[in-house]
């Protein structure tokens, strides 16, 4: 009986293969400014997409606290007004034309996405909850025991 282990290996490592190349980014496959900015603008919109559905599942989830969710209603209009306040600090020359160079709508585009999904983290606390015994978890449920 022939050793079936090396086609297997084999079978293995091509699938591998072809099974990384189907995870390629849209940067990955962009060769022009602008389809790299294309591709930035596209990940800020799902950023903005996943915070936005995780800012109404916390809103929903803890509808029963009124207090609760005006002072996370109060603080994510806050969070807003910062986020446009830091890159306005970031790219204060963003209204000149150019100044920046060709990358700079990519750029924006990135930096607006990390922000973003950096305050969607801060948010899903209120929906995944700390751990149990955490002493200073204020509004923070505690996470589900398995």
């Amino acid at each position: 009986m022939p050793d079936m282990r090396l086609p297997l290996i084999l079978l293995l490592c091509s699938a591998l293969v072809m099974a990384s190349e189907d995870k390629q980014t849209c940067p990955d496959n962009a060769d022009t400014q602008q389809r790299i900015s294309q591709c930035a603008d596209s990940d800020n919109q799902a950023a903005d997409r996943e915070l936005n559905q995780i800012y109404q599942a916390v809103i929903k989830q803890h509808a029963g606290d009124k207090t609760f969710t005006d002072n996370l209603k109060l603080a994510q209009r806050a969070w807003l007004k910062w986020r446009d306040a830091e890159m306005a600090a970031i790219y204060p020359h963003a209204a000149e034309a150019g100044y920046y160079g060709s990358a700079f709508n990519a750029c924006w585009a990135s930096q607006l996405a990390s922000l973003t999904r950096e305050r969607s983290r801060q948010l899903r606390k209120w929906l995944d909850g700390v751990e149990e015994g955490e002493l200073c978890s204020g509004s923070l449920p505690f996470k589900a025991s398995p």
